[in-house]
This record gives structure tokens, sequence and C-alpha cells, in this order.
């Protein structure tokens, strides 16, 4: 378990099927926010938006590392790594993933992968 702030490095669905990805301390709120017009840009036209792919970092460093990194990827690279990687119950409701998605799921299987930030696309 980590000791003090969790960060994380997040990927969300959005309706019209394109990909977001972003970093917060707390993905489920953030979701809200995406879904509610507050989040970013890019989401406010392109709602609901639904958690699929969540990384945790003990580092804020580590994890704006990493999103950079995979806001450079490819949507193909992006999907590949969401589909090779199924959220588990326990991580989902731990960054509250399961209630983020509660009346926005498409259908969609939630995502999540524990990753060094040095990772490379496949």
């Amino acid at each position: 378990m980590m000791t003090g702030a969790t960060h994380f490095v997040y990927i969300a669905r959005c309706a019209d099927g394109t990909l977001y990805t972003g970093y917060s301390l707390d993905p489920a709120h953030r979701v809200k926010a995406h879904n509610k017009g507050r989040g970013a840009r890019y989401t406010s036209g392109r709602r609901p938006v639904e958690l699929i792919y969540i990384e945790e970092f003990a580092s804020a460093t580590d994890a704006l590392r990493r999103e950079w990194q995979l806001k450079r990827w490819p949507r193909r690279d992006k999907e590949a790594l969401v589909a090779a990687n199924p959220l588990s119950a326990i991580a989902s409701d731990r960054c509250g993933a399961t209630e983020a998605r509660r009346g926005f799921d498409r259908g969609a299987t939630s995502r999540r992968i524990s990753r060094s930030a040095n990772t490379t696309p496949r």
C-alpha cells in the first residue's frame, strides 16, 4: 500500500468514442467534473465520459511524465494498453471508478495497470 498522496493517470472514453488522457489525485472526482462540463475543454462537448483506465503513482513527477508519454501515443497503442489491462473491482473502488461510471456505462470495461514512468509503447 502506498503512503502519502497517490497520483493517477487516467484514460476516459468520450461519448463520441475518442480517448482523453489526464492526471488527477482523484480520478472519480475528475470524471464527475468532466461529466458536468467543468473538466477539460476537450471533454466538455463530448459528454458523458467514462473512466476506462488508471495508473497509480507515488509521485506527481512520475504521473505527469507518464501522462505526457501517453498523450503522445497513437490511439491504437492506447486501445491496446486498455484492452490488455483489466481494472479489478477492488482497484476500481479504491479510486472511485465504480461510482464514477454509475449512470455513464456504455458497456465498456474499465482498465488499470501499474507501471513505471519509463514504460514504452508496444
